[in-house]
């Protein structure tokens, strides 16, 4: 059975930083693609970056571009969002899931297989 748990939000400044852990049981990352989506109060789920596993291609969201990265650890069993110079804009729910990542078409949630439940960032003063 395949498990995708985020963990990591929080409260945090504007300007500050804010890295997300995305692990997954029952699959082997380094055989996915990952996106990661947020959906704000309110709002629709949008995508806010993607990596390709065959060739590490990346996919942002034109407002996340420079801000935000995806890393993963030396076990490859977690994936992790860096988020910096983080923006109230930036509040919401942040979800992570992993299936085929082929272009950017998966941020729009194309090829998502597997989603875990959200961690949620808030950026207030």
């Amino acid at each position: 059975q395949v498990q995708v748990v985020e963990s990591g939000g929080d409260l945090v400044q504007p300007g500050g930083s804010l890295r997300l852990s995305c692990a997954a049981s029952g699959v082997t990352l380094d055989d996915y693609g990952l996106g990661w989506f947020r959906q704000a109060p309110g709002k629709e789920r949008e995508g806010v970056l993607c990596i390709r596993s065959s060739d590490g291609s990346t996919y942002h969201k034109d407002s996340v571009k420079g801000r935000f990265s995806i890393s993963r650890d030396n076990n490859k069993t977690t994936v992790y969002l860096q988020m910096t110079d983080l923006r109230p804009e930036d509040t919401a729910v942040y979800y992570c899931a992993i299936g085929d990542v082929y272009s950017s078409s998966c941020l729009l949630g194309y090829g998502m297989d597997y989603w875990g439940k959200g961690t949620p960032v808030t950026v207030s003063s």
